[in-house]
């Protein structure tokens, strides 16, 4: 008997859409060599419309206080702690990590990476004011300019 896979989309603009062109990918739980889900396959378009809804959601987020940001930030960590046992095993099946190492060794410290940062949103520090020339003083203030995109490597678990 076949089990029915799981469909996992892109999330743009807060919806989740399907890749542009349709492609998907099988995702393997590494430990049973089972396909538990299917994945968007993104490409180019993909990719332009992610950059679009960030510039687009930017214009508000931009404007944001340290306390907003704060606060969004440690509702974040509350709903990740409230649902522990779903990112658990949803990771844990992902991985292949057993359960137990997975709720002990992921989450808890993502969850208290956010809280930090959360922290430091509100301690920003704009302190490089000098002279740098005679007569002139300068200073840095630090302002979002905009969207950034980034590939991260990854080579854990």
């Amino acid at each position: 008997m076949s089990q029915q896979l799981r469909a996992l989309r892109n999330f743009i603009g807060g919806e989740y859409v399907d890749a542009v062109e349709g492609a998907t990918s099988e995702v393997v739980n590494p430990s049973t060599g089972e396909a538990y889900a299917t994945a968007a396959l993104s490409g180019q378009a993909d990719l332009d419309r992610a950059y679009a809804a960030a510039e687009a959601a930017f214009e508000s987020w931009g404007r944001t206080t340290p306390s907003e940001r704060q606060l969004a930030l440690l509702r974040i960590a509350d709903a990740l702690e409230r649902r522990a046992d779903e990112f658990v095993a949803v990771e844990s099946e992902n991985t292949g990590k057993p359960l137990g190492l997975t709720a002990s060794e992921e989450l808890p410290p993502g969850v208290d990476q956010l809280r930090f940062f959360a922290g430091a949103a509100r301690v920003l520090e704009g302190r490089a004011s000098a002279e740098y020339l005679s007569g002139f003083t300068s200073w840095i203030r630090r302002e979002p300019i905009g969207v950034v995109g980034q590939v991260t490597p990854w080579n854990y678990p």
